[in-house]
């Protein structure tokens, strides 16, 4: 394992995590949700769990995302009132 590219992408996903928290439109944290998925699917890559990558590329960032992204555009933007 190269120990480097194990904090890169941890301080990523981290900031990933941060980011997506404290943004306040729905569809960037969404996205932001998503990235975080990736980058622990590449750090998992890394630690040699391929399996459990897999898993959370398929589920975390394909089809959790796609479903918040639907359910986002779903839902209506509140009034200026």
């Amino acid at each position: 394992m190269i120990w480097q590219l194990d904090i890169m992408l941890l301080l990523l996903s981290v900031v990933c995590a941060v980011a997506a928290v404290s943004v306040k439109d729905l569809l960037a944290s969404v996205v932001l949700l998503g990235t975080f998925s990736l980058f622990m699917c590449l750090l998992w890559i890394e630690m040699g769990a391929v399996d459990v990558a897999f898993t959370e590329a398929s589920v975390g960032a394909g089809i959790t995302t796609v479903f918040f992204v639907i359910t986002v555009f779903k839902t209506e933007r509140m009034s200026k009132d």
